[in-house]
């Protein structure tokens, strides 16, 4: 494992000279933590509360509009196939505009490219001309602007804070994504959809709205100074792509990702057609509420993860998510297909949450820690490619079993992948491999340009 290679490199603070004393310190002072305004820090906790707000609504109502069109299990799966697939076909591309362009600006432009996107659905609810293909083109639009606004997001923050504030802001926004996207998205989703798509469908490009007028406030130079020349795109994406494959624990974590990311799609996709167009039978209202557990989990996570993390080290906590996804996909697999076994499918959601949390904190301040900040846009698009690429698949295949056999086979083929994981993650991310990131380093406080890491 190579050396934390988040060293930044400029000028150096000088030690003073006084007098006519020919005495200087032997090197440079240690650098100060700029005075940045903390307002930074609290318009990003603010944009992914209604960024994630928005989009936890959008990921309600635009599979519960498809059960209005179709009943068929595969139909209404594939709208969050189109949703992520995103990921999959555009998130490299992307990541090097990342590293091109002004981070916040792309933000902003997402914002308002998801506004648009669901006017165009309201418009055709309005209209009674919905269509299923209608609402894949406009999944699609949406998944677009999620992989921009993730890569700019998940690459701002260590020009936005100083590095002593990193764990502490994204734990804070962690906590506010799993509020917003389940413990109220979810909720809000479901009675907004209860109450009418047209009524669901302002209030989300609203909120959209007030996301890009945040990020306006937000002070500082977000755009990456460039240590080399612009090349090709297709030689961009290969450094991103040979950084993250030569770090074994960020190669490894993002595999880890990548199984639990489709166990997580695969449940996303087959819950409405299972729990409201299926044999649980819930109201939109109660399955938005069934949800919103994995978002008091997630909550409760955010708050675990520090002392966790000082109990039993960073990897159980990491491993505590593992446990939580495959109980999620597992109850639903061994449990009996009737109304009752929704309340067990929330407490295990609830386990699922927690887990994830903890696992997105430690995961985001580890690749924040090694990852230069000039490559941060081009591995976050590299790494979640791999993560999260496999979510379309996952949604597909979890359709297809559950239309061919039943929902029960969809939900245990997860479970058994998540099992398998649990070996290679214990074997390759040990206790001492992770200790490595939490080694004192120097405050350099924001980002602006980053050395090239060496090889693990």
């Amino acid at each position: 494992m190579a050396e934390s290679p988040n060293t930044v490199s400029g000028k150096q603070k000088e030690a003073p000279v006084s007098g006519n004393s020919s005495t200087v310190s032997a090197g440079p002072s240690a650098p100060v933590e700029p005075a940045l305004p903390r307002r930074n820090e609290w318009l990003l906790i603010a944009f992914a509360g209604t960024t994630n707000t928005a989009d936890a609504v959008m990921k309600v109502a635009l599979p519960l509009l498809a059960t209005t069109l179709t009943r068929s299990p595969a139909l209404i799966a594939g709208v969050l196939v189109v949703l992520t697939l995103p990921w999959l076909v555009t998130a490299l591309h992307i990541g090097v505009i990342v590293d091109r362009m002004n981070r916040r600006s792309l933000m902003v432009g997402a914002e308002f490219t998801r506004m648009a996107s669901i006017a165009v659905v309201f418009l055709a609810v309005t209209f009674d001309v919905a269509s299923l293909p209608l609402i894949y083109v406009v999944a699609f639009v949406l998944g677009v602007a999620e992989v921009t606004a993730q890569l700019s997001n998940a690459s701002i923050v260590p020009s936005a804070v100083p590095k002593s504030r990193w764990q502490s802001l994204t734990a804070r926004i962690t906590a506010v994504e799993y509020v917003s996207y389940t413990f109220l998205g979810s909720p809000i989703g479901g009675l907004l959809v209860a109450a009418g798509f047209v009524i669901a469908l302002s209030v989300t490009g609203g909120v959209y709205i007030v996301g890009a007028l945040l990020l306006t406030g937000l002070v500082g130079n977000f755009a990456v100074k460039q240590t080399k020349e612009r090349r090709p795109a297709r030689v961009e994406i290969r450094e991103g792509l040979r950084f993250l494959w030569r770090h074994t624990l960020l190669r490894t974590m993002s595999l880890s990702v990548m199984v639990m990311a489709g166990c997580w799609s695969a449940w996303y996709a087959l819950l409405p057609a299972y729990a409201v167009g299926g044999p649980l039978g819930l109201s939109p209202g109660q399955f938005g509420f069934m949800v919103t557990c994995l978002g008091v989990g997630g909550v409760i996570g955010t708050v675990l993860v520090g002392p966790v993390n000082r109990l039993i080290g960073r990897r159980w906590a990491m491993f505590a998510n593992l446990v939580g996804t495959m109980i999620m996909v597992g109850v639903p697999a061994v449990l009996p297909a009737t109304p009752s076994s929704a309340w067990w499918i929330g407490v295990a959601a609830f386990f699922a949450g927690a887990g994830g949390t903890m696992w997105t904190v430690n995961s985001r301040v580890i690749s924040q820690s090694l990852v230069p900040n000039e490559l941060l846009g081009r591995y976050s698009a590299a790494s979640r490619q791999i993560a999260w690429g496999i979510n379309p698949v996952a949604a597909l295949i979890g359709g297809v079993l559950a239309t061919i056999f039943s929902f029960q086979v969809a939900f245990g083929f997860f479970t058994v992948a998540s099992l398998v994981l649990m070996y290679p993650f214990l074997r390759v991310v040990t206790a001492e491999v992770v200790a490595e990131i939490d080694a004192p380093v120097k405050d350099e406080g924001p980002a602006e340009e980053s050395v090239p890491a060496g090889k693990s």
